[in-house]
């Protein structure tokens, strides 16, 4: 495979919601999209078949970001069969919202596990091939509720906060080997997960928002390929905000 692929790009939590549209944005011909799912297995075929028909080659593997060995066996399989990595995007998180004196321990300890933790195992191994590359773009992906607070996500809050200050240290360090790391923090988007909302919940969240609706998946990839080419190549340890002016 190593030799008919020009690129390589990682994503995790890449199966749906935002991580598909970025999985989606980046595809093209002869650029190879690894992008992990942790459950089920149908929504990583769905991922992966939107990108071959954009021209992509699709590797999609079960992957627990929260655990260091499956991180290592990820990058391996990646390294070894393309030789390259160009793209890294720390997307994978999970939720187990409740009012602080209602998480449990193992709800909090779960969501930083995979938000921050993760993306630590993934930027460590990505970084490693980076810096022998002297090239590289590492996009992580924060959210609204890690600079503005959210009452019911202490804990999802606290695992995007850290993230923005993990990126700010590590575009710090990765500089002098011409890598680039930015975080992207969107507000309210249209996933799976806020559709279920109430519609009386979801109508007030879009009545705080400047432009008056939610985003779309696209918006957040759109910027991530931004960050990741040519043109971005002086932008590092940056938090840009995707929310429709939900937060300025």
């Amino acid at each position: 495979m190593t030799s008919d692929i020009k690129r390589t790009i990682v994503v995790t939590g890449g199966s749906r919601g935002i991580g598909r549209a970025i999985c989606a944005a980046f595809a093209s011909p002869n650029t190879c999209i690894y992008f992990n799912f942790s459950s089920s297995q149908a929504t990583g075929e769905e991922t992966a078949a939107q990108v071959s028909a954009a021209g992509g080659i699709p590797r999609p593997l079960r992957v627990n970001v929260a655990s260091e060995k499956e991180v290592l066996d990820f990058f391996k399989t990646i390294v070894d069969e393309t030789g390259r990595i160009d793209v890294l995007v720390n997307n994978a998180g999970i939720t187990r919202d409740n009012l602080l004196l209602r998480i449990k321990d193992k709800d909090w300890d779960d969501v930083l596990e995979v938000n921050l933790k993760g993306a630590f195992h993934c930027t460590r191994e990505a970084a490693k091939t980076m810096v022998r590359q002297r090239s590289g773009r590492i996009i992580n992906i924060t959210s609204i509720a890690g600079v503005a607070g959210n009452p019911g996500q202490a804990n999802y809050a606290a695992s995007k906060a850290g993230l923005i200050g993990f990126t700010k240290a590590v575009a710090r360090e990765l500089s002098s080997r011409n890598i680039t790391v930015n975080a992207i923090a969107p507000g309210f988007i249209e996933t799976g997960m806020t559709l279920k909302l109430p519609e009386k919940t979801r109508a007030g969240i879009i009545s705080q928002i400047p432009l008056g609706r939610a985003g779309a998946p696209e918006d957040v990839a759109n910027l991530a390929v931004f960050l990741a080419s040519e043109a971005a190549g002086y932008i590092t340890g940056q938090v840009i905000h995707v929310n429709g002016g939900m937060y300025i």
